[in-house]
């Protein structure tokens, strides 16, 4: 226990400083002076009192984290910070459960995007404007902003940036310190953000309604202030303004921060990942309008392109927008788009999935297999962006992706057993894991999860944690090796 308690000694300042976020959402209930200006008074002294509470019952027992204890703080930080969030949607909505309260928040935190509330047109601004700030907050991770504002996690701290932020971005350090880069990296990302609602507002919707989008767009987390989600609007300007930023999102925040701190676009071409992932898309969403323009879904092909590009990104990047029913397509390209959520978004981007840097090793991991059968006794080392990829990493990209399909198929069979269709059970446990929002049939675009049981409910809510720890940050926790002194 004694191990644990400078743990909570951080996870009670992580929590202190969340309770600052109840502020925004309530100045602007009181400015509008909609029906939830008093949802937040007792959601933000329970959450303020908590973590200060927690904060001074474990001050004797501060000291440097180590790299277990990162892997620890994430996972509970993950796990505490929705339940907190829930208090504001269980003061306004009574008769909402805990469980669905605790699934919203978690699904705003993730960026997941899927939803169990129906009525968004209806809910106060403040409410709808809670529920995307947790999408904006998640899309970079609480993490890295407490390690930007933490200093005392020292080593620790470079640690849980790791655990937070997979793939190249941890292996380079953008500034000489690790809160520098945390701080460099939510500097770009809410520069974007300003841009996306300007962008937004300039398309035609209103204020509220771009501060909401942008902040689900950049956070890639598909939440709407509609029913109908982005849809409701009916407008191929706002389709494509965020269409370019959910591709923009999709891409490493490091990358962007070279970018901006250059001057100069070849960041982007040193990218390994950029120019695959933009292929992909492309590529796909010209074949999926053509197959759809074929099969008679739309009766122009312009019109099919309109719709399967804005679908397409949108499920590719695990955003989770959708403008129209795509259950209602011909399965292959649904199907098609939930693949790409698997693969498409670059590592250091606020997407989640197998992420395209692990998808492209993969692949020449696999070219490198075949060529062996051959030469057995040559050497052929994996390169990416010209730089050599270790065994090592190999292996390691290998094991996730291993405990990524055994995850999937384990908890769709949970799902299945548990009396839902197949369809309805893979689909939601793709579109969790991968933080991607909408699936298919039960759980497709036109409706949300609401349909599900508690126990399925718990089921998929664990899936979008997962995935959001990536896989890795959490299975770690149930070693031996880990919990051994």
């Amino acid at each position: 226990m004694r191990r644990v308690l400078p743990i909570l000694h951080v996870l009670g300042l992580v929590i202190l400083i969340f309770s600052f976020t109840l502020l925004l959402p309530l100045a602007v209930a009181f400015i509008w002076r909609d029906a939830a200006l008093s949802a937040y008074d007792e959601a933000f002294l329970i959450t303020f009192s908590a973590g200060l509470l927690t904060w001074l019952l474990t001050r004797h027992n501060k000291r440097e984290l180590q790299t277990r204890d990162g892997f620890l703080l994430v996972v509970l930080v993950w796990a505490v910070l929705p339940a907190f969030a829930t208090l504001p949607l269980l003061n306004y909505l009574p008769h909402l459960s805990f469980t669905d309260a605790y699934f919203e928040t978690a699904s705003g935190l993730s960026t997941t995007g899927a939803t169990v509330l129906a009525g968004l047109d209806t809910l106060p601004p403040s409410i709808n404007l809670w529920r995307h700030l947790l999408n904006w907050l998640g899309g970079m991770g609480i993490i890295v902003l407490a390690v930007a504002i933490l200093p005392m996690l020292g080593i620790g701290g470079r640690q849980l940036f790791k655990a937070e932020t997979p793939g190249p971005m941890k292996d380079s350090k953008l500034t000489p310190r690790i809160a520098d880069t945390a701080k460099s990296l939510w500097l770009v990302y809410a520069a974007i953000t300003l841009a996306c609602i300007l962008a937004l507002k300039l398309a035609g919707m209103n204020w509220l309604d771009a501060v909401c989008h942008a902040f689900a767009a950049m956070g890639l987390g598909g939440f709407s202030t509609h029913d109908a989600s982005v849809g409701y609007f009916n407008s191929p300007a706002i389709e494509a303004v965020l269409i370019v930023f959910m591709l923009i999102a999709a891409m490493n925040f490091a990358t962007h921060f070279l970018a901006y701190r250059s001057r100069s676009l070849q960041a982007y071409r040193g990218d390994p990942e950029v120019l695959p992932m933009l292929v992909l898309v492309v590529v796909s969403c010209i074949g999926s309008a053509l197959y759809l323009w074929h099969a008679g879904t739309y009766a122009s092909y312009w019109t099919a392109l309109r719709f399967v590009s804005f679908n397409l990104v949108s499920l590719a990047t695990d955003c989770g927008f959708a403008n129209a029913d795509f259950n209602r397509w011909p399965i292959f390209v649904p199907l098609w788009m939930l693949f790409l959520s698997c693969v498409t978004v670059s590592s250091g981007s606020t997407g989640g999935g197998i992420k395209m840097i692990r998808s492209l090793v993969m692949f020449k991991q696999s070219q490198r297999e075949l060529q062996r059968q051959i030469h057995p006794a040559a050497v052929l080392p994996i390169k990416l962006g010209g730089m050599p990829i270790s065994n090592q990493v190999v292996f390691a990209v290998q094991v996730f992706v291993m405990l990524y399909v055994a995850s999937i198929i384990a908890m769709t069979l949970i799902l299945v057993a548990s009396g839902l269709d197949f369809l309805t059970s893979f689909s939601a446990i793709i579109a969790c894991i991968n933080n991607a929002g909408p699936g298919l049939n039960q759980v497709g675009p036109a409706t949300n999860f609401s349909v599900l049981t508690d126990f399925q409910t718990w089921v998929c809510t664990f899936a979008m944690l997962l995935g959001r720890l990536e896989l890795m940050t959490l299975f770690v926790l149930f070693t031996r090796t880990f919990w051994r002194a």
